[in-house]
């Protein structure tokens, strides 16, 4: 069993640029990242089919971006982010069930976004508001054929655990991303295993830093540079059975994001060859 890697693969830079670029990088895998709900078109779907079928890149997962004011902090991020905000909630929502058609039409089996900050007290009003949008949300994509997947980050393991009891639809997952449990201060990446493990479809490859004040996310690192321990983490996925996909996510542009990319690529595929085989 072994986990095959990939890197994030932005909609908006053309789907064959992008997906050449991912090959190009010698990954086998991309998610297809797009916050821009225009671009969800026929067009596009033919695109990014032939894209796929030329470079023979498997597409993991449409990484679905909401539309609307988004800050990434610990003061705005809760009126902001996601599907918990009650006065972008409607919009955001028939987004998600455009990025599930077209993804349903570009032969992609799984939608994945940020939630938002779900209230950890499940007698919070906003709450039943939350679990009803994405209850609505994981029915659509049942009826696409799709699992819907949680990006970890603003919420802690054990409201992501209750959320996805509460909505109770058998195509729930969760995008797992390391880095953004740490930068968020909500867990320990490998301990959250423990918790939701059973329900990781997919993996961010990414690095970082518990937050230094109340405000301001903690950084995000090169991959072997922060505090994720990814031998562990690895080793808990393989227990748990993954044999899904790392997917390289740096946040940067530029020619350092590349290098970046390539140094990570090394890293993790250093980690899989000590892990042996099953």
């Amino acid at each position: 069993m072994t986990m095959k890697l990939g890197v994030m693969a932005p909609l908006p830079d053309g789907p064959e640029d992008a997906l050449a670029n991912v090959r190009d990088l010698g990954f086998s895998t991309c998610q297809v990242v797009n916050w821009h709900e225009a671009l969800f078109t026929d067009e596009m779907i033919d695109r990014l089919t032939n894209a796929a079928a030329e470079t023979g890149i498997e597409i993991t997962t449409l990484w679905v971006g909401l539309p609307g004011r988004t800050v990434w902090n610990f003061l705005e991020g809760p009126i902001t982010i996601g599907l918990v905000p009650e006065w972008q909630r409607s919009k955001r929502l028939d987004v998600l069930k455009k990025g599930s058609d077209f993804a349903r039409a570009a032969g992609i089996d799984s939608i994945t976004t940020h939630v938002g900050f779900i209230p950890e007290n499940p007698s919070d009003p906003l709450y039943a508001g939350v679990v009803q949008a994405l209850t609505e949300i994981a029915r659509h994509c049942a009826d696409n054929n799709q699992s819907f997947w949680f990006e970890t980050g603003q919420e802690t393991p054990v409201t992501l655990l209750r959320t996805i009891d509460d909505i109770g639809t058998d195509n729930l997952g969760i995008n797992l991303d390391p880095a953004n449990l740490l930068m968020y201060g909500k867990a320990n990446p490998v301990d959250a295993l423990d918790v939701f493990g059973k329900y990781v479809r997919g993996v961010h490859a990414k690095d970082g830093e518990y937050p230094s004040n109340g405000r301001d996310l903690g950084i995000e690192k090169p991959l072997g540079e922060g505090r994720v321990n990814f031998p562990a983490l690895l080793r808990g996925l393989r227990s748990l059975g993954y044999n899904g996909a790392l997917t390289i996510e740096r946040e940067i542009s530029g020619p350092q994001q590349i290098a970046d990319i390539r140094a990570g690529k090394q890293f993790l595929e250093e980690i899989i060859a000590s892990l042996g085989a099953d």
